[in-house]
């Protein structure tokens, strides 16, 4: 869904475990993203991460530990469809990790898995490791 700016928004949850990221893979999919979603109407963004991880991994995120880590941009013109922004949020959890619906597979990714995901998705892997807390 677009913002009111006309820029597509995705809500997308980082979780980090030791110096690694959780990703998803989408059922037909080879690149790999960050776990979230479109926003339906009036849903802030709080209500589009815990529903989106609801259906993705059927697991319960914690709405009142979400912390804003980083919004990304990609380009008007891109090859990767811009203009296009993700938010992303860090955000404690309650129950396993099982991909659901579209999602086919979840890998943790270090640094290093860089190339496997999506432009927007690797501006977040550069922020992180900058900050030391990917590696």
């Amino acid at each position: 869904m677009a913002n009111d700016d006309g820029v597509r928004e995705k809500v997308a949850w980082v979780l980090l475990r030791d110096h690694r990221v959780l990703m998803t893979r989408s059922r037909g999919r080879d690149v790999f993203f960050f776990p979230g979603g479109m926003r339906e109407p009036g849903e802030s963004d709080g209500q589009t991460l815990v529903r989106e991880i609801d259906e993705e991994l059927l697991t319960a995120i914690d709405a009142g530990s979400m912390v804003h880590a980083g919004t990304f941009e990609v380009p008007a013109g891109h090859p990767e469809h811009g203009p296009f922004r993700m938010i992303c949020y860090t955000a404690g959890h309650r129950g396993p990790l099982t991909p659901a619906m579209e999602v086919e597979e979840t890998a943790w990714f270090g640094y290093a898995d860089r190339h496997r995901v999506s432009y927007v998705d690797a501006l977040v892997f550069e922020a992180l490791h900058d900050d030391g807390r990917l590696w």
